[in-house]
């Protein structure tokens, strides 16, 4: 029998691959013993009073056994006894006043020890509105804590014990700080101490408030790790566990930690005056969009959009005018609008610092005097009634007419035109009746007269920019005119 010979392929073995490097997991166990004595649980608590309580007690019945009655057939929070002291200066002062109520829990968080004469940083929202802050550290001792300052703007907090020779942390640097690189918190979530989590930096310079830009990390973070360090490989702080992003109250993959160098200056200023002084320059601001900063020649969507100036504040003394873009302030370049109240904050006040506008095409230079940060608010002007002179709607769609001195002087404006009706390209840009017409482009409009010769000279191929004064705010609204 004929052999028969089927067709096969050979397989031939594909060249080996290169060796890729061989990367491990780092390993976390020495960071709890370098850095978990260091690392504290805080308590806090306050005082049901009952001296000016109206309550009668039936008879027989204790101040106990009446908050037990409501916690159990009305669901009231049931006050926790007070323990005993665990250390000398916990034992009650001897002044014969007499107990002001039963103690209760408020809450629990972290902190970790900065210095070995006892100053504690944590964050102000674990000690707000606390009668009594207790410190307990990792070998159990607890200690009454004294309140040096908190501050609610950056959310920290800056406490003091009375013990030396305690474990204290390293301070780390947090510009360093990479996304992708290893961190690890440790803290007291849900009341368990110096538990420990790791995970990596998600992005760093997160917008989640005016005075901080936020390291965001995916490391677990829940309650109770409020306050706790965050930290490098080296073991040293970078940050402060602060937030969680949540729709459950619980930890959902994304955290975000205060940056060690802002909470560290905040924290200096607590312990020399018990308060933060920031800096001021009186404007309200906005983000600066593509549209408005193509059609206001600057090269890319970059700095602070002033859209107004108390009248008389620092920003006004130096020159700057509602309408301008702030580049730079003090040597550093504004990306985005945020970037300016971190900056102007942390500015000494009374320092003179020079800053870069952009107005009208151009960059002007120009100093600030910074003024302490007040709480004080400009008066809104009323809107006076328009001039009976008024223009037919053109190529942008507005109708305007003249303001009077008198009317001008009540805006607190020194030119101006006002929108008495909107249609067309305006009206979709958003621009309403009333409004107040300051700029076109790069002219300053005086009367509606010279309105209308800004307007004709108008390219319907090109973006304009309306400068627009409205309440108190003034903003830049990019349209394209209709084709003549």
């Amino acid at each position: 029998m004929a052999a028969v010979f089927l067709p096969f392929t050979l397989a031939v073995a594909n060249p080996p691959l290169a060796s890729a490097p061989v990367v491990s997991l780092p390993d976390f166990t020495g960071l709890i013993d370098k850095v978990g004595p260091a690392v504290v649980n805080i308590r806090t608590t306050g005082r049901i009073p009952f001296s000016n309580s109206s309550i009668e007690l039936p008879p027989g019945m204790n101040s106990n056994e009446m908050l037990e009655f409501f916690q159990r057939f009305f669901g009231f929070p049931l006050p926790q006894q007070r323990p005993a002291p665990r250390s000398e200066q916990d034992a009650p002062e001897e002044d014969g006043a007499p107990d002001s109520g039963i103690e209760r829990n408020n809450g629990v968080g972290s902190g970790f020890v900065i210095s070995a004469d006892g100053y504690v940083m944590t964050n102000a929202h674990v000690v707000y509105d606390a009668d009594t802050i207790y410190v307990t550290l990792l070998d159990k001792r607890e200690f009454k804590a004294k309140l040096v300052g908190a501050d609610k703007r950056t959310d920290v907090a800056l406490l003091k014990i009375d013990a030396k020779d305690l474990p204290v942390v390293t301070l780390g640097d947090s510009n360093t700080l990479r996304v992708g690189e290893w961190v690890v918190a440790i803290g007291s979530p849900f009341g368990f101490d110096n538990t420990l989590t790791a995970g990596i930096v998600s992005a760093k310079g997160r917008n989640t408030g005016d005075y901080l830009p936020f390291i965001q990390t995916d490391v677990a973070v829940n309650p109770g790790n409020s306050g706790g360090p965050l930290m490098n490989l080296r073991g040293e702080v970078i940050g402060i566990n602060s937030q969680i992003y949540s729709r459950t109250g619980g930890f959902m993959g994304i955290s975000f930690a205060i940056p060690i160098d802002e909470a560290t200056r905040v924290a200096e200023q607590l312990k020399v005056t018990g308060k933060v002084a920031r800096g001021r320059i009186a404007v309200a601001i906005g983000q600066v969009t593509k549209d408005v900063a193509h059609s206001l020649g600057l090269p890319r969507a970059q700095g602070a959009f002033v859209s107004s100036v108390e009248v008389g504040g620092p920003a006004d003394k130096a020159g700057v005018q509602a309408g301008d873009i702030i580049l730079n302030f003090n040597g550093k370049t504004i990306d985005e609008a945020s970037d300016l109240p971190r900056l102007v904050g942390s500015t000494k006040p009374g320092a003179r610092v020079p800053m870069t506008l952009w107005r009208k095409g151009k960059k002007r230079d120009l100093g600030v005097t910074i003024a302490e940060m007040q709480a004080d608010r400009p008066a809104r002007a009323m809107l006076p009634k328009a001039d009976p002179r008024m223009h037919t709607a053109n190529s942008i769609g507005l109708t305007v007419s003249s303001l009077a001195e008198a009317q001008l002087k009540a805006l607190k404006l020194g030119y101006g035109v006002r929108v008495d009706a909107v249609q067309g390209p305006a009206a979709q840009a958003g621009i309403r009746r009333g409004d107040i017409v300051l700029r076109i482009g790069d002219a300053d409009i005086m009367n509606a007269q010279q309105f209308d010769s800004v307007v004709r000279t108008l390219d319907s191929k090109k973006m304009v920019a309306i400068l627009i004064h409205r309440g108190e705010n003034t903003q830049f609204v990019p349209l394209r005119p209709r084709a003549k």
